[in-house]
């Protein structure tokens, strides 16, 4: 597949790193030429340094035989012109846009990106990609990472192992005899800064954070096992009332189980555009590390805490100051993945990565064949992969303990028809079965083999 990802800034650079390694033609173009000689030297990709939408750049990027544009620019308009140019003069099939600002997301709005409007067949919105995100967090405080597949009777959980969890030390295929009706899988590790997919000879270990896909009711029981009860969110304080803050709050107000949500927002005309949007939300002007403007907002009492402003550092730092005023549980949006690793000592419980989140959300477009979803993980060390098993697939009416998985994949979960079926090695795959595998990076290639979906994205 020949793709054109215009924007070569940390999305671009993900997505050009994901399909370059799976041996599709990509070419990278970025008015930035550094940033173009950064994917050039890192990745096996083409770069060219101009304007995305100049009809002459798109050309020397080879437009006329593409089959793809991804246009992921800092700029809105330039992201819309590109695909409209895409379209208009070199007829490129596929165009995925990422658009920021809510005006052009607008649901009544809509028809602009018909095509013989404005031809863009995917809009992208990281703030809603976002919003989305710390929804599910808050849903299950005890993950520091969640997912949802096959059609919401799946998710995976990212739950970090204590000291005083008790199936520590325990081989992981002692765990399917001990719990033997639970449905739920051990898919991936991260130990000591390193990811991999375990065997089921390995144990968990205190500090370890593991990745299991589980049957959506099997998710209460599963964190009692671990140690983790459940708690109901009732009181949650979001610093940041920007456009991802008033998304939560909106979302919050609209459940019938009512949630106590206040936004504290630094910039006066923000906080003014919050205040006028929501009905039950109270909203604070100051700032969001002033540990009085926390007391008044009762943060000894919340739940949650949520911070989502445009600065990592002060997102890092209320998320601190917040959980040492009383706040059970703290969420900070981290844009930088090098500050992830800060996370565990600064006693931060989850973390929302709006590139992860653009990028998967990418991804489930670009991977259009059987594929249902994708889900990156860390900084793209691994994707959780939903995908629907067609007839020609090799793995197509094998048990799973006979399918030559690689060593960096595992089947998480498997639906058929409407339920979801209890993995083990005797589990055969049959036709029509929606599967789900976590893979390694370098794992998804072979994949996508063994799905045979990588002849099929158009």
């Amino acid at each position: 597949m020949k793709v054109i990802i215009c924007g070569a800034g940390q999305v671009g650079w993900q997505i050009a790193r994901h399909l370059s390694g799976e041996r599709n033609d990509v070419t990278v173009v970025d008015s930035n030429a550094d940033l173009v000689r950064r994917a050039t030297d890192t990745l096996d990709v083409q770069g060219i340094a101009g304007f995305a939408s100049y009809p002459d750049v798109l050309d020397r990027a080879g437009a006329r035989d593409a089959d793809m544009i991804i246009a992921a620019t800092h700029s809105d308009e330039v992201n819309m012109v590109t695909c409209q140019v895409a379209h208009s003069v070199f007829s490129i099939p596929r165009k995925i846009a990422r658009l920021r600002a809510q005006s052009y997301l607008t649901a009544i709005y809509s028809d602009l990106y018909r095509r013989d409007h404005m031809p863009i067949d995917v809009v992208i919105s990281p703030e809603r990609e976002v919003a989305d995100a710390a929804l599910q967090r808050l849903a299950l405080p005890a993950a520091f990472d969640t997912e949802t597949f096959l059609q919401g009777q799946a998710r995976l959980l990212g739950l970090t192992i204590d000291e005083g969890c008790p199936i520590v030390n325990t081989p992981l295929r002692q765990l399917t005899d001990l719990f033997s009706t639970l449905r739920a899988v051990v898919v991936g590790v991260r130990r000591d800064g390193r990811l991999f997919a375990p065997e089921a000879r390995d144990q968990l270990f205190a500090g370890d954070s593991a990745y299991f896909v589980c049957h959506r009711d099997d998710v209460r029981r599963l964190l009692e096992i671990l140690g983790k009860p459940h708690r109901r969110q009732e009181r949650v304080v979001l610093v940041g009332g920007g456009n991802v803050g008033l998304m939560v709050a909106r979302e919050l107000e609209s459940r019938e189980e009512r949630v106590r949500a206040k936004i504290i927002e630094r910039n006066r005309k923000m906080a003014e555009r919050a205040a006028e949007a929501l009905e039950k939300t109270i909203v604070l002007n100051g700032d969001g590390l002033d540990a009085g403007l926390l007391a008044e907002a009762n943060i000894e009492r919340a739940d949650a805490v949520l911070c989502v402003t445009d600065d990592d550092k002060t997102n890092m730092l209320a998320a601190v100051r917040a959980k040492a005023a009383g706040a059970r549980m703290s969420i900070a949006l981290i844009n930088d993945p090098t500050l992830v690793n800060l996370m565990e000592p600064l006693g931060i419980d989850a973390f929302i990565n709006p590139r992860a989140t653009t990028v998967s959300s990418i991804l489930r477009h670009i991977r259009h064949g059987r594929v249902r979803a994708v889900y990156s993980i860390g900084d793209a060390e691994a994707e959780v992969i939903e995908a629907e098993v067609l007839s020609t697939s090799p793995i197509s009416g094998q048990r799973i303990r006979d399918i030559d998985f690689p060593e960096g994949v595992l089947v998480g979960a498997v639906l058929r028809g409407d339920k979801v079926q209890k993995i083990s090695g005797s589990l055969r795959i049959e036709e029509g079965d929606l599967i789900v595998l976590f893979a390694m990076t370098k794992d998804v290639p072979e994949v996508e083999r063994l799905l045979q979906v990588s002849i099929d994205f158009f």
